[in-house]
């Protein structure tokens, strides 16, 4: 039976504003020689005001290289606002902490270790042995893949590696998941049936998720909080919470239908379509 520390997730975004500055020459010399340089900036964030509940999963859309993922890295303590702050359980984000994982497109499994090995590599310094190998055959239980604990990544399908991938990011019991299109490239039979362990895993455990996908239906099916970008420089457009109760049916819940329409057409595109 699994046994959980109590670990919060609670974030709270503050007027937060990303600038990137690039340096770049001009062309030809200045009169004294030396070369002429400049500077072009790119605002990505702009003036971003949020706040996620412990225990929430959500879902973050938006068009391609809005900042998505450059707000989950700044959430994350791996990158740094222009302006703002961002706040975790009241305590400002400072740089990366242990207690947030995160799952990206690609696998990130290391394909000269086992799943068993790869799910121990963030538990590698517990002292008692006998509890670090419970721990990982629990939550290689909890993503089925009981069987499979001494296959190395290249024998799985790659349902199965994500799925090897969450393991090894729950089993240290993080404060905070962050889910970068962790579906990409999967297909669409091995994507919902991923969606669905997922939202299952996530009301089973009930840590906080911060999951960016492009696909909108799939964002209104998993998602507590729902939150819609603008193109760059990114606003927030929609932040909504979903207490549609699940599975979901847009048929069936007209105000969930309204919602998708009014998504689609956030994001420029048509749902019919």
């Amino acid at each position: 039976m699994l046994v959980f520390e109590i670990v919060m997730g609670h974030v709270l975004i503050t007027d937060l504003f990303k600038e990137f500055v690039q340096t770049q020459p001009r062309r030809g010399l200045l009169s004294n020689g030396s070369n002429n340089y400049g500077s072009q900036s790119t605002v990505v964030l702009d003036h971003i005001n949020l706040e996620f509940h412990d225990g929430e999963m959500v879902c973050i859309l938006g068009p391609s290289g809005c900042g998505k993922t450059t707000l989950v890295r700044i959430i994350a303590g791996f990158d740094k606002p222009s302006a703002g702050t961002v706040y975790i359980d009241d305590k400002e984000v400072a740089g990366p902490s242990p207690n947030n994982i995160f799952v990206f497109q690609h696998s990130g499994l290391l394909p000269w270790l086992t799943v068993w090995e790869n799910c121990c590599l963030g538990l590698r310094n517990m002292k008692d042995k006998e509890e670090m190998a419970s721990r990982v055959q629990e939550y290689i239980d909890v993503v089925n893949l009981s069987g499979f604990e001494h296959h190395y990544p290249h024998q799985l399908s790659g349902g199965m590696q994500r799925r090897a991938e969450l393991a090894r990011a729950l089993v240290v019991n993080p404060e905070l998941l962050f889910m970068d299109e962790p579906f990409a490239g999967l297909d669409f039979l091995t994507r919902l049936k991923l969606r669905e362990e997922i939202v299952n895993m996530h009301e089973f455990l009930q840590k906080t998720v911060l999951f960016i996908t492009h696909d909108i239906d799939e964002a209104l099916v998993m998602a507590d909080r729902l939150v819609v970008f603008s193109d760059r420089p990114a606003k927030v457009k929609v932040d909504a919470k979903l207490d549609f109760p699940r599975p979901r049916d847009f048929q069936a819940e007209s105000e969930l239908a309204g919602l998708r329409k009014e998504v689609y057409q956030e994001l420029g595109v048509h749902f019919a379509l």
